[in-house]
């Protein structure tokens, strides 16, 4: 994937999970980028870990892993917050 797409997918992955995590007022666009590309990538090791495949291009699959990771990547932040 092109950067451009990294950027655009992991605003979206990032954005949907701070509204689940409801940390959405806390989180610009940009961290909600930022959450996404590394949920992405924390994602991937997860379901490569499991035997799946990771984050392998713009398709629901890769969104639901991606959102999966940065779900896991709030949950710890607001973890250590505390």
């Amino acid at each position: 994937m092109g950067i451009i797409l990294w950027i655009v997918f992991g605003g979206l992955a990032g954005w949907i999970a701070s509204m689940i995590m409801k940390t959405n007022a806390q989180q610009g666009i940009i961290l909600n980028v930022i959450v996404g590309i590394i949920g992405a990538v924390i994602g991937g090791l997860i379901m490569n870990l499991l035997g799946y495949g990771g984050v392998g291009g713009f398709d629901l699959y890769s969104f639901l892993v991606a959102l999966l990771g940065a779900i896991i990547l709030i949950a710890i932040v607001k973890a250590i917050r505390r």
